[in-house]
């Protein structure tokens, strides 16, 4: 029986000296090591070209000829379809110019061109745009885009770069947007936005003259930058989204906004004055605060005295009702008696500080001394 031959050269069998197996030698037990075969190019030509002429024939067959061409074809055809793809990018398959998967970091296979295609989307490089006449600083490892938003020839800045604040008031703003490519949506990047960096460009501009427009100038210059970069990068990443750009918003930096160079001169006169109107208000209250105090006090004052008056007046008047009804009623039991002591006590109280002179009536003569007061002036001096 014929034993058929390894491609190494060696029986098929496991004879041989020292029990050796297709390498020579029995890996388990054998006292040699097994060693790899030697790779000769020439023996593999040779082997090639027989194996070629006993397909061909003697005469070299044109349609075995031909069939092997295309075999060989084919296989690279097929073999075409092998990529690879880099640890920072996405492989995006379309089948037919449709999406059809995503292909993680790796090789991977796809049917070959023109079923299946393949784009390498990276999703970890920031792109970075910049909005207004100040730069920021240069970053070798981001890729970034310029968008002028001054005159070239003169220097001013354009409309774009002016918003309208809350108050109504004119503010100069320049900010900076970084965005990737959203990695769960690279194929929304890749077939619904034409443009995305003029989108991005967009986007950012209609999300900041908005979030600025529902601040005031003072706090659009001060305290609120944070709050409307943070605002705008919400704002941007929710419109990107609902238009399915696959893309991610990493960031919104603004630089200090100002207002603009044209009316600077008046916007510091309209500072001054309304730091004089706050001066004044200060000193205003400050006098409103002194003054009303006072007054408050005054008409306290004036409306516990008219109580006391009116106090005073009803209780005299209900006091003379009760001392004229008592004497009217003893006036009723014995009227002569009544008179007579009426008149003697008014007679006491119309007399009583006038100066006095008695006199006898019949006869013109004095009655006897009596130590009585000296008579005074009407001015209460002594005669």
């Amino acid at each position: 029986m014929t034993q058929r031959k390894s491609p190494w050269g060696n029986s098929g069998s496991g004879g041989g000296s020292g029990g050796g197996g297709g390498f020579g030698g029995n890996p388990f037990g054998g006292a040699r090591k097994p060693q790899p075969p030697e790779f000769d190019p020439g023996a593999w030509l040779q082997k090639i070209d027989g194996w070629l002429s006993a397909q061909l024939g003697p005469d070299g067959n044109p349609k075995r000829l031909l069939t092997l061409g295309v075999a060989a074809a084919a296989v690279l055809w097929l073999a075409s379809g092998i990529y690879r793809v880099n640890s920072d990018e996405l492989g995006v398959v379309t089948r037919f110019g449709e999406y059809h998967r995503l292909s993680n970091p790796g090789l991977n296979y796809r049917l070959p061109y023109p079923i299946e295609s393949v784009q390498f989307p990276s999703v970890t490089s920031v792109n970075r745009v910049e909005i207004g006449k100040n730069s920021v600083a240069e970053n070798p490892t981001v890729r970034q885009s310029r968008v002028a938003m001054f005159d070239e020839a003169s220097g001013a800045p354009l409309s774009e770069n002016l918003m309208l604040t809350g108050d109504r008031n004119i503010v100069d703003i320049d900010f900076e947007v970084q965005w990737k490519i959203d990695a769960s949506r690279p194929q929304d990047y890749l077939f619904n936005v034409r443009d995305p960096e003029a989108t991005v460009i967009s986007v950012a501009k209609s999300a900041m003259r908005e979030v600025v427009g529902r601040n005031d100038l003072a706090d659009v210059l001060t305290v609120a930058q944070s709050k409307i970069a943070e605002e705008t990068k919400d704002l941007m990443q929710d419109m990107l989204s609902a238009y399915g750009t696959g893309i991610e918003v990493i960031a919104v930096n603004l630089s200090r906004p100002d207002v603009p160079g044209e009316v600077i001169g008046e916007f510091q006169d309209v500072k001054r004055a309304e730091q004089d109107k706050e001066t004044k208000e200060t000193k205003a209250e400050g006098y409103r605060n002194d003054i009303l105090p006072q007054a408050r006090g005054e008409a306290m004052k004036m409306v516990q005295d008219a109580e006391a008056y009116k106090a005073r007046v009803v209780a005299e008047a209900i006091g003379d009702v009760s001392r004229f009804n008592a004497v009217y009623k003893e006036y009723v039991g014995a009227k002569e008696v009544t008179r007579e002591r009426m008149y003697l006590e008014t007679m006491e109280q119309v007399l009583g500080g006038a100066p006095k002179v008695i006199t006898s009536g019949e006869k013109g003569n004095f009655l006897p001394y009596m130590p009585l007061p000296a008579p005074t002036s009407a001015a209460g001096g002594a005669r």
